[in-house]
């Protein structure tokens, strides 16, 4: 796996302490962060900056928008290399299995329970009302991250022309286009900018080597063996690997080919576990751990957990080796100034793709009444209102129970 960098010390007592705080946040959040990577963002802000001063505002941003333009879930990246920057390699995988396991656990577990309902004929009706609360959520995260990153009328128009351009081309290869081309406008006025003393920049390719030697290792050997959960591994790893933008973005990813293509999962398994994944907390990637399970639901028990397993580290691994092989030289590369202006015209382009993406989710349940009623609440609860989210989680189940 990673290797240690060769300033590397043994951790002293006060450092392993710190790194169970840090580890216990990260626990805090993993279980009490709804809503995708905006909202992760602001309580990583909250929690990280505010209140533990782990680094400051514009660290945490400016990593958090390195992830960005890079494959994979952003915000696990951003809070792995947060781990990788307080304590190394070592408590960065901690930090990754601390913060993916309780959505993983609860989408393996709601796949095992809508397996067990299909089998009992029990309809899953009473999931439809959260999905517009979903997007209630996406819609305040969004604003709320607005209003921290979007800081000139420069900022403004990107994020109006990003999430045009993300409406009219709705790719997920558009998604890395916008993110760059945002970073490139802004990249011209790097003037601005102070300027810092420039080193040689020292790349170690070893993480890299390892992404793609495990992609071409997993689809070498799943298509030799034919085995079912090697070739889920191979999948998600693919998938993990392509996918820039986050959920919103891997989500027709994954419809297009679990579901149109392999048919793995039925259209309303699938809409089922994405209305419920929106309000799980931690990271929207979870969702693969549900189609894992589901994918291998005649395999009995065991082989769901195994499918589970398989599509969990098939999804997760490849934005954590991407991670690794870039913030090492991070430190060296963010000293020119081109680079650090660009990071403010991704971050700007990042808030339109939200925005994109709450107008595609809403537009299929625009003609409900109820549901728009249901997602204006949710803002309106959200913004002026200290109901914890898990609490608006229950009530839409239970009033999808009800009615």
């Amino acid at each position: 796996m990673a290797s240690y960098p060769s300033t590397y010390t043994p951790p002293t007592p006060v450092r392993r302490i710190r790194y169970f705080i840090f580890l216990k946040d990260v626990l805090i959040l993993a279980c009490t962060t709804f809503g995708g990577p905006q909202v992760h963002l602001a309580m990583m802000l909250d929690r990280f900056v505010m209140k533990r001063r782990y680094l400051t505002e514009a660290e945490l941003l400016e990593l958090n928008a390195l992830c960005q333009i890079l494959p994979g879930p952003t915000s696990t990246q951003t809070i792995t290399a947060l781990g990788f920057k307080i304590g190394g390699p070592n408590l960065a995988y901690l930090t990754l299995i601390v913060w993916a396991f309780p959505s993983v656990l609860i989408m393996t577990l709601t796949a095992i329970g809508i397996y067990y309902v299909q089998q009992r004929s029990i309809s899953l009706d009473f999931t439809r009302f959260i999905q517009p609360m979903a997007v209630g959520f996406l819609i305040v995260a969004g604003y709320r991250i607005a209003r921290k990153v979007i800081l000139n009328q420069m900022g403004i128009v990107l994020a109006v022309i990003s999430a045009l351009t993300s409406y009219a081309f709705p790719s997920p290869y558009i998604t890395p286009v916008v993110l760059i081309a945002g970073g490139f406008a802004t990249a011209f006025f790097y003037k601005k900018h102070e300027k810092m003393e420039k080193a040689p920049i020292q790349i170690k390719w070893a993480n890299f080597f390892l992404w793609i030697g495990v992609l071409i290792t997993a689809a070498t050997v799943g298509a030799i063996t034919k085995s079912l959960p090697l070739r889920l591994f191979e999948n998600f790893y693919r998938n993990g690997s392509l996918v820039f933008g986050g959920g919103q973005v891997l989500t027709p990813m994954l419809y297009n080919e679990f579901v149109e293509f392999k048919h793995y999962l039925s259209r309303q398994e699938f809409l089922s576990g994405l209305a419920i994944v929106q309000v799980t907390p931690g990271p929207v990637f979870s969702f693969a751990s549900y189609i894992g399970v589901l994918s291998m639901r005649d395999y009995g028990l065991s082989g769901q957990l195994l499918g589970g397993l398989m599509a969990t580290a098939g999804i997760f691994l490849p934005g954590t080796f991407l991670i690794f092989f870039v913030y090492r030289f991070w430190n060296q590369l963010k000293r020119y100034r081109g680079v650090r202006a660009s990071l403010e015209g991704i971050n700007a382009a990042s808030t339109g793709l939200t925005a994109s993406a709450a107008i595609l989710l809403f537009q299929p349940m625009s003609g409900s009444g109820a549901s728009v009623l249901i997602v204006v609440a949710t803002i309106l609860l959200l913004e002026y209102s200290k109901i914890p989210p898990y609490l608006l989680i229950i009530a839409g189940l239970f009033l999808g129970f009800l009615v």
